[in-house]
């Protein structure tokens, strides 16, 4: 799918529904395999409570990448890179379906999920997470961490375990 045509997917799912809550996720987790390292981005147009639509882009580097601020950089910045499609136009656009409706608690909330956490003795992450959240909230958007950040850490892990077959560099979902 096109970037256009997960748009379409997210605005037909919320107008399948205007009067909730929404939130707009976008996460990205990485797993190192034997000779590549296999990044997946996940959005997820998540109701709580009610029901989710997402789909994923993956993205195969063909060397192992064992840096873990290397790694981190990376899964954030496929993040910040499908999060600039959402640009402010299309922020408005997904506002309008929701707009007659705020009153009766209609919203939309757009993260990014960082997959790191702040707890020194759990996370080797938690030393890049400030830079991370930083580069996130630059661009506008609020950043999560783990625990929050099942987007990262949840959806997308599931899909980075079994290694790619093939010897395309970049493949999309």
């Amino acid at each position: 799918m096109t970037l256009d045509e997960v748009f379409l997917r997210i605005v037909g799912f919320m107008k399948s529904d205007a009067r909730s809550s929404y939130q707009l996720v976008i996460g990205t987790d990485a797993q190192v395999h034997a000779g590549h390292t296999k990044f997946i981005t996940s959005i997820v147009i998540f109701r709580p409570g009610r029901g989710a639509w997402f789909c994923y882009r993956q993205v195969i580097l063909p060397r192992e990448i064992y840096s873990i601020q290397e790694k981190l950089t990376l899964e954030t910045t496929f993040s910040q890179e499908i999060a600039a499609f959402f640009d402010a136009a299309k922020l408005s656009e997904l506002e309008d379906i929701l707009l007659p409706h705020v009153y009766q608690g209609a919203e939309l909330s757009m993260y990014i999920d960082i997959d790191a956490g702040t707890d020194e003795r759990r996370n080797q992450t938690a030393a890049f997470v400030s830079e991370m959240v930083g580069r996130v909230e630059a661009m506008g958007v609020s950043a999560r961490v783990k625990p929050e950040a099942i987007v990262a850490s949840s959806v997308s892990n599931r899909f980075t375990k079994t290694p790619h077959r093939g010897t395309c560099v970049n493949q999309s979902s």
